[in-house]
């Protein structure tokens, strides 16, 4: 298909009964429009939410993701529909940076050379297959990856954003949560951005009752009294212009060209396992719900994510990646035109174009920070957790179990590993690094008799089933295999009374989400 050739679905008002609105079709101008809006709401949130997290500019990451999208779009020949929004895999490498005291070009530099490296593997998967990758990188070493960079953010959120303001952060968590797992369908996907307009209104609200908060002031790096809201920026802030440049002295973020540093780059490089990981689990969840093979544009759609990225950082924006968001849009609506996305792209570049628009989400009080960050690391944590259950990887072979261990704990503690006076790994990348090569070590010298089992001789891993909660007479108690245990015979077997279960659809509308 053309990039832009799109067909009128039927009368262009409304998908049939049971039909679905394809990539190359579209409804009516005005209806493609709305939609269009619904993908900007749904993606609004965490990408401009990330750059905030990351020193970045939201407003010019707002904007870049359009031009992102817009790549993304024309390299996969309008075959894969789906938004970039801002990554949150980088967050991890962002906050090793800026800790050892890396300047916002710096940041960019290394997310641009991750970016490259990613467009590269993408066209490895495009010439030889995503099956080869796996080998390089199974479902227990890229969970694990994935499971570090979140928990390894655990001290940002206590030693930056909570003690802003403990009382805010504390609510705008528990809303958020709430949200995210009350609120049906599209509410749900949006909670993110919920959350956060609750905390900061509720910010404002405090100003007004209680007056300016004594607390730790990121800003200054000092304890002081200060309002949570601050709008001298937003008002001062012009209705339309491009993003500010940066100004490393008077603390403004901004476009400015990246700035290449070694050290840094290895910081980065191991969120490009988590963005292979999340682009191809995209990919498939497009292809089973518009039901197109698109296994052959698989390693175009890693590579163009790859070239956001380079596209985006270039100028100092924020690092793309595929946005579950919108996926669960199309699922909702049925609608899986390329025409909508183009207008959310367009409509997202116009957003960018507002400075007082950028203004307002950098005056985001940093206890709304807090509240939202806790989640947000967390999930972004336990997805390495979800690539292990979804591949079934068994914890009891100490293959999987010992290297990854030993590699989330470098991570988790930002264990660092000196090299030379001037050269360290530390945190993410030396754990990445531990992960993976103690996991290829352990294959490569494993003796030919346990090859198969792959069991090893550790004493402390359990042998299969041991936590399995049917076997320990628990299951009941938490409703997971749809029926009643009764008791056990004299000879120990279960007794269990079968009850009716209902199967959940992953893509139906009804089911509560949350990022």
């Amino acid at each position: 298909m053309s990039a832009f050739g799109w067909k009128l679905h039927g009368d262009g008002s409304t998908p049939a009964p049971g039909a679905v609105v394809a990539p190359d079709e579209r409804l009516s101008w005005p209806k493609t429009i709305g939609l269009g809006a619904q993908h900007v709401v749904a993606m609004f949130g965490a990408t401009f939410v990330f750059p905030l997290i990351m020193g970045l500019n939201p407003q010019l990451a707002i904007m870049m993701s359009g031009i992102a999208t817009i790549a993304f779009l024309l390299i996969v020949q309008g075959k894969v529909p789906s938004y970039l929004g801002t990554s949150a895999a980088f967050v991890g490498g962002v906050a090793a940076v800026m800790a050892q005291g890396g300047t916002p070009q710096q940041v960019t530099g290394a997310i641009l050379v991750a970016g490259v490296v990613l467009t590269i593997t993408g066209v490895f998967i495009h010439f030889v297959g995503a099956a080869t990758l796996t080998k390089v990188l199974p479902p227990v070493v890229t969970g694990a990856v994935v499971m570090l960079i979140g928990f390894n953010l655990a001290p940002v959120v206590a030693d930056i954003y909570w003690p802003q303001d403990q009382w805010i952060a504390l609510a705008t968590m528990v809303v958020t949560i709430l949200l995210a797992t009350v609120l049906p369908g599209f509410w749900g996907r949006v909670s993110v951005l919920l959350g956060l307009i609750f905390g900061y209104v509720a910010s404002w609200l405090a100003d007004v009752l209680t007056g300016p908060i004594t607390a730790y002031n990121a800003n200054t790096g000092e304890v002081d009294t200060h309002d949570r809201v601050n709008w001298d920026g937003v008002v001062s802030a012009p209705w339309f212009g491009l993003p500010p440049a940066t100004d490393n002295a008077a603390g403004v973020v901004g476009w400015h060209l990246p700035d290449i540093q070694l050290t840094f780059v290895l910081l980065m490089i191991p969120a490009v396992v988590a963005l292979v990981a999340e682009n191809v689990g995209h990919v498939k969840a497009v292809a089973e719900m518009t039901g197109h093979d698109l296994d052959p544009v698989m390693g175009r759609a890693v590579a163009a994510d790859g070239i956001g990225t380079m596209l985006a950082t270039s100028v100092g924006g924020s690092p793309t990646t595929t946005y579950a968001e919108n996926i669960g849009v199309m699922a909702s609506t049925r609608v899986y035109s390329t025409a909508a996305y183009y207008v959310a792209a367009l409509v997202a570049i116009l957003f960018g174009l507002s400075p007082k628009f950028g203004a307002l989400v950098s005056a985001v009080p940093g206890g709304v920070l807090g509240g939202i960050t806790v989640v947000l690391y967390g999930m972004i944590g336990l997805l390495g957790a979800k690539i292990w259950v979804e591949n079934r990887v068994d914890f009891s072979k100490p293959i999987n179990l010992v290297p990854v261990a030993a590699g989330i704990i470098i991570a988790v503690g930002d264990t660092s590993l000196n090299i030379g006076d001037s050269f360290s790994l530390a945190g993410i990348a030396f754990g990445t690094i531990v992960t993976i090569a103690a996991y290829h070590l352990v294959r490569a010298l494993m003796p030919a008799s346990m090859k198969d089992d792959q069991l090893g001789t550790a004493t402390f891993a359990d042998p299969p089933g041991n936590q399995n909660l049917e076997n320990l007479g628990l299951a009941d108690d938490y409703g997971l295999y749809g029926h009643r245990i009764l008791g056990r015979t004299s000879e120990g077997h279960l007794i269990v009374e079968d009850r009716p279960t209902t199967e959940v659809d992953p893509l139906d509308d009804d089911q509560p989400r949350g990022r």
